[in-house]
């Protein structure tokens, strides 16, 4: 024992050591010295030349991306894998800073904005779903915890889930694994939309939040969510044609740049990009 004492404390010491650099580092995102916490019922949000890029990089994962969202709209974010999608969904509830440019909502620059404040008026669908050990109540009222169980089902409703839930033993009661491992990727995610309703925000973020359903289901979930998100600005990555091309703007991005804006119908022959990525999907489905 004692051997086996004295082998493992220069390891046990230098991971002690990494443990305490990873408590000690400061967080790069902040809270403002004099935050503003007041933001009217339906809020807007808007970018203004945001761009970022990692420290020491060479080259930007973002650059002059510009466009307003409004209240009761949907705003698609489509483009090529390493485009900068996901990266531009983690600017709008701050778990980023842009390095360039402005980030605003309401008019107000998240950098001023407590985000306690900003981040209770979002919810979040990333995209790997996550679940929690627990019930699926449990898990739903993560998006709000006095939510009563009529509240738990409608999202249900919405999110495409209730039959399975419906068709388990305990219901809403039924215990889920950490990860959400006992139930389906497809599961999975309605589950964490569900949850995301669940709390009613101002701002939805659905990052591929649809990508493992097939598109008979995606299409009823969107077809059900559009009542529930009228007064909320809603933003949608996806990889899908069919999942974006209702949206009320879709931005097209390409190596870090938004190259066209529009609709569905307005893009298709003037962005070039956008013109490829739907032919590829038809050649695909063919």
């Amino acid at each position: 024992m004692s051997s086996f004492i004295a082998m493992m404390m220069p390891r046990a010491s230098v991971c002690a050591g990494r443990i305490l650099e990873v408590l000690d580092t400061e967080p790069t995102v902040a809270a403002p010295t004099e935050p503003v916490r007041d933001l009217p019922t339906h809020i807007d949000v808007e970018l203004r030349g945001a761009g970022f890029s990692y420290p020491g990089a060479d080259a930007s994962v973002l650059r002059d991306i510009s466009f307003r969202a409004e209240p009761g709209t949907t705003t698609a974010i489509i483009g090529g894998t390493g485009s900068g999608k996901s990266t531009l969904m983690r600017l709008i509830p701050r778990l980023i800073d842009v390095t360039d440019g402005q980030v605003l909502v309401s008019g107000v620059d998240v950098r001023r904005l407590d985000p306690e404040v900003l981040r209770s008026r979002i919810s979040v669908v990333p995209q790997k779903a996550y679940l929690f050990s627990g019930t699926i109540a449990d898990n739903l009222r993560y998006g709000r915890a006095d939510a009563s169980d009529d509240e738990l089902w409608h999202a249900l409703e919405v999110a495409q889930a209730a039959d399975f839930v419906h068709a388990m033993p305990d219901r809403l009661e039924s215990v889920v694994s950490q990860g959400g491992t006992t139930v389906s990727g497809g599961q999975r995610q309605r589950l964490a939309i569900a949850r995301a309703l669940v709390r009613k925000p101002s701002i939805y973020l659905f990052d591929d939040a649809f990508s493992a359903l097939d598109p008979a289901t995606d299409a009823r979930l969107r077809a059900a969510l559009e009542p529930e998100t009228r007064n909320a600005c809603v933003f949608i990555v996806a990889q899908r044609v069919s999942t974006v091309q209702d949206a009320d703007r879709i931005v097209v991005l390409d190596g870090g740049a938004m190259v066209a804006s529009g609709t569905h119908l307005g893009l298709l022959g003037r962005s070039q990009t956008y013109t490829e990525i739907v032919e590829s999907q038809r050649m695909a489905a063919v």
